[in-house]
């Protein structure tokens, strides 16, 4: 049984899928079939911005040992969607544990958001805007997880309490 509504698990993937599918347009598309990204192809100039995604993405700043930065945010999001399927459906010990892993895990992906950003401003003076999704992606999940964690307490992972199919709580 679910331990959380539907409405709520949708926004916990919510933003676990959007990340996902920025990332593997960048590993499939970029790196797999060498090809420009789609609304990223030539340099552009917004708000005094450069949006210039192969500037971001053949710099020497987008892989961590030779993998791919995208490809390790593949690895990130699919290990929220891990998480998330455990907080939600796994017994109580294990989401309750699962819940606490999944924040030290998001606040990790938000600590480095910044450094990403930074990179690409000041140092590249460009930006990719798949980046741009995945990080908004990051950012978003922390938020949500506090929310729930913090604010909402008990509202998802509370232990012994299940969700009946038919129920939509708040």
């Amino acid at each position: 049984m679910r331990r959380i509504s539907w409405a709520k698990l949708a926004l916990l993937v919510a933003m676990s899928i959007f990340g996902l599918w920025a990332s593997l347009m960048v590993v499939i598309i970029f790196y797999t079939l060498h090809q420009g990204l789609p609304y990223c192809i030539e340099p552009t100039k917004i708000f005094g911005v450069t949006i210039d995604c192969a500037t971001v993405l053949e710099s020497k700043y987008s892989t961590v040992f030779g993998v791919p930065l995208e490809l390790l945010a593949v690895v990130y999001f699919v290990i929220n969607l891990v998480l998330i399927y455990l907080v939600s459906f796994a017994s109580d010990i294990v989401s309750s544990r699962s819940l606490r892993i999944l924040f030290v895990w998001r606040f990790i992906g938000l600590a480095i958001v910044p450094y990403l950003v930074s990179l690409e401003l000041f140092v590249l003076k460009a930006i990719c805007i798949y980046c741009t999704m995945m990080h908004i992606a990051i950012i978003v999940d922390f938020c949500i997880i506090t929310y729930f964690l913090f604010i909402k307490k008990g509202v998802i992972a509370t232990p012994g309490v299940e969700v009946e199919p038919t129920e939509v709580p708040d």
